[in-house]
């Protein structure tokens, strides 16, 4: 047992927790520590592994990927009548729109959070295939295709946010 003051920083965000620690939890983003302030390994030993869901960062995701979907998708094609993002080019788009929202989303969260980002790009993903889809009138293209589009952004986000992830380790343990 660690004594009482003692100063156990995170593995995987690099809060400074103070000993004792709750259920050998990170205070900040609620990774497994032990007293030395190794990252303990999840349950299958896999170090990468999502332990928790957070709703809160979850919320953030949603409003981060429903700002850049709007801004980029159907914000700057009113600003510049010459992008015209419609039916396959608006699909297009949103895949790398949603990519650095997870990159964003994974660089900013503490610890490891990057369902969340995905999650929010399902409830994303949906209306945008569904407005462009109704919108398109040139770029025409089925109705599978947009979802085709849709879980294609749904990993380019997953590897996005990975990215973000790892980018943000790599920060820790240079700091460290």
């Amino acid at each position: 047992m660690a004594e009482t003051g003692k100063k156990i920083v995170c593995g995987s965000c690099g809060f400074k927790n103070t000993a004792p620690l709750d259920n050998e939890r990170c205070v900040s983003c609620g990774s497994r520590i032990d007293e030395i302030g190794e990252i303990s390994l999840a349950d299958d030993g896999n170090p990468y592994q999502q332990s928790t869901f957070q709703p809160k960062w979850f919320a953030i995701a949603l409003l981060v990927m429903m700002l850049l979907t709007t801004g980029i998708v159907f914000g700057l094609p009113m600003a510049v009548p010459l992008f015209d993002f419609e039916g396959q080019a608006g699909m297009m788009m949103s895949i790398p729109v949603w990519f650095i929202g997870g990159l964003l989303v994974g660089v900013i969260s503490p610890g490891r959070t990057f369902m969340e980002p995905v999650a929010a790009v399902l409830l994303v993903a949906i209306p945008t295939a569904f407005i462009l889809q109704q919108g398109q009138t040139v770029k025409t293209m089925p109705v599978f295709l947009y979802i085709l589009f849709s879980a294609l952004g749904l990993l380019f986000t997953l590897i996005g946010a990975y990215t973000g992830e790892r980018i943000q380790m790599r920060q820790v343990e240079q700091s460290s």
